[in-house]
């Protein structure tokens, strides 16, 4: 039986919660003769690492991990995680709200538009891309006015909003959210030592951001 290279199923949350990571940038940096550096961005988007080791306070949490790592055949299938700060479209300790963050703007003919979430302001801000909203949370506005749950249809697993009509010329369209990164675990070998748990030593658990 082919085995699927994504699984919308979600890291455990008691463990996602605990862990540690962060946007990880690749910046490759030359100093010129002048003293002058010229820096150029090897990838457009962040890609985040995670060390889901720092989440686990107890053996049931090491066999929980221990049974994900399985289902997911180590590296070779990812899956969903709750990043523990970044994970809504509102600043954090705020609701989620359907003028969180736009999303494009109306032509009077297209009705799909994709979810992103805005990191700074202007010119400057960087757009991320959001393709694994947790299913049930979206919520969008148009022009200001919030949508019923039946002006709008969001595919969960691509991140994908369609709308019932095509907005009118200008109008803006935003949204709220909250979202999972996609990732994978980056290694094939988990080991782990009760004796060595027990005695305080965390098994590290790496898990790198993934495009599915």
């Amino acid at each position: 039986m082919a085995i699927a290279a994504f699984s919308e199923e979600r890291f455990p949350l008691r463990i996602a919660f605990g862990t540690s990571g962060g946007p990880e940038r690749r910046t490759e940096i030359v100093r010129l003769s002048t003293g002058f550096e010229s820096r150029n961005q090897r990838h457009a988007h962040a890609f985040r690492r995670y060390d889901a080791g720092s989440g686990i306070r107890s053996r049931e949490d090491l066999f929980a991990v221990l049974d994900f790592f399985e289902a997911r055949r180590g590296k070779l299938v990812g899956f969903r995680f709750r990043d523990p700060l970044d994970h809504a479209s509102a600043p954090p300790g705020q609701p989620v709200g359907a003028f969180d963050q736009e999303i494009g703007a109306g032509d009077g003919v297209t009705r799909t538009f994709a979810l992103v979430k805005r990191y700074g302001l202007g010119a400057d801000a960087y757009v991320r891309p959001i393709a694994k909203p947790v299913a049930g949370s979206v919520v969008v506005a148009v022009d200001g006015a919030a949508l019923a749950p039946s002006g709008f249809a969001v595919d969960a697993a691509t991140g994908v909003v369609m709308l019932a009509e095509a907005p009118s010329a200008g109008l803006t369209v935003t949204a709220g959210f909250q979202f999972d990164v996609p990732v994978r675990f980056d290694l094939d070998q988990l080991v782990v030592n009760l004796a060595a748990f027990d005695a305080g030593d965390i098994p590290a658990i790496p898990l790198v951001e993934i495009r599915p």
